[in-house]
Parts: structure tokens; sequence; C-alpha cells
């Protein structure tokens, strides 16, 4: 994915594609996806990693409450990462991702990542380049254990929303009383670093992309939620899963 440039990518859906046809499409998707993490949690050959990332208020909380949210939660786990704790730091970066990753069976999602080793720490000079690219050998050949000693299906997704759409949902954490609990006054001072932000995911699609990233338009949550649903459908297909029969 070499030379992506963000600002050349819609935010939007196609302008052809019909809000509630897609909606009624992704509901049918969400009830395949039901019958094929329950083969995925009783053939337990593979695990799933969902990756998921994105500029504040690009939506990752609602979408994985959409998606994810009708699915079996004994086969969902859903993983946040905050700051690093004091020890957490003490460990190499990876320490507490490694502890969190899928075991066979099980759809892991992300809720921001690793990548944020080498996004915000990029950003805020807390880290030099040539740290960066020691974490991004790093973060690929993780991956790479992942996907050949686990059977992992890994599946990396980036929420790309406008700064026009960034600052409108910000303000409804300010504005909206369902909403007020997501409000922190850092969103606002990490949104003046938009470009600074930009440049350092253009670096990670082309860097990491071992494990091909999907940049997924997100000014809308019903074409979001569409083309994540319809991806991870695809990606179980292919793994052609049956129920093990009686065990002797």
């Amino acid at each position: 994915m070499a030379n992506i440039k963000l600002k050349d990518i819609s935010t939007r859906a196609p302008k052809d594609w019909d809000k509630e046809q897609t909606k009624a499409t992704t509901e049918g998707i969400l009830e395949k996806l039901n019958e094929l993490q329950n083969l995925l949690f009783a053939e337990s050959k593979h695990s799933v990693l969902v990756i998921l990332q994105g500029m504040d208020a690009s939506g990752k909380d609602g979408l994985i409450r959409k998606v994810f949210g009708t699915l079996n939660p004994q086969g969902v786990r859903v993983q946040s990462f905050k700051v690093p704790t004091e020890l957490e730091l003490s460990h190499d970066f990876l320490w507490r991702i490694h502890a969190v990753a899928p075991p066979k069976g099980i759809i892991q999602i992300f809720n921001r990542s690793h990548y944020e080793d080498v996004l915000v720490t990029r950003v805020h000079k807390w880290i030099d380049d040539k740290t960066a690219k020691k974490r991004i050998r790093a973060i690929n050949d993780f991956e790479q254990l992942l996907q050949e000693h686990n059977s992992t299906v890994i599946l990396k997704f980036y929420l790309h929303i406008s700064p026009e759409e960034q600052e409108q949902r910000l303000q409804e954490r300010i504005h909206n009383p369902t909403k007020q609990w997501k409000y922190n006054e850092k969103d606002f001072e990490e949104a003046k670093l938009w470009d600074d932000y930009q440049a350092v995911y253009e670096d990670c699609f082309e860097q990491c992309n071992d494990v091909p990233w999907t940049i997924v338009p997100a000014d809308q949550n019903w074409y979001k939620e569409y083309v994540i649903a319809n991806t991870l459908l695809k990606a179980l297909e292919k793994l052609n899963m049956q129920y093990p029969g009686i065990k002797k």
C-alpha cells in the first residue's frame, strides 16, 4: 500500500449507494456472521484479530456495538489500550499486546492497538525515527507470528473520517447529554495535530502492510458498518470451517 494519501481518499460512501438498502444488506451479513462465529468457536482451529484504528471520534465504540454486539459474547473479546501503566512500561511495547492476543476460536477486537506505539509516540516526539523503525519491524514480525503459529486471521481497519466530521462529533460530546461522558479536553488538542497524524498513518500503511490495511470511509456509520461486517464475512468464509463430530 505504497504512497497512500488520505486526503485523496473519500471519507463518504460512493454516491450511488443507498443508505436503507445497505443497512438491510448489513443486517443479512450479521446473521451470517452469527453462524460463522459459532463455527469458529466450535472448530477452534483459527482465531481472528480485528484491529481498529482511527482519529478521535472516528466511531470505534459504536462500530463494535453495532457489528459485534449481536454475536455470542462467549466468542468475542474487546480490548482497549490506554496510556501504558508503570508495569507495562517496564516491559517491551508488545508485552501487553501479546498477553491479549486471541486464542483459537475467539474473535478479538483491539480498540486502538500496538500501532499507537508508532503513531502517537511519533507525533509527540516521544520516540525518534530509529526507534520507530525498530518498532515497525517488531510489529510486522509479531503479526507474522500470530498468523503462522496460531492460525490467526488479522484484519486491520483505519476508520477514515474528515476533520469536519470529527469536529462535529467532538462538539456533540459537549452539547449532547448522552455523549458528554465521552468528553475529553485533550481530544481537541489532539485534533490540532491532524496533519501530523495523517502523515504517520500514511507511513504506517506503507511500512506495516505485510497484513494489508482496509481504509474505511467512516463519515457515515451505515457504510462503515457494512464495509467492516462484509470484510469479516469474506475472511471467515475463506476458512471453510466445519463443525467437529463427536469426540471419541
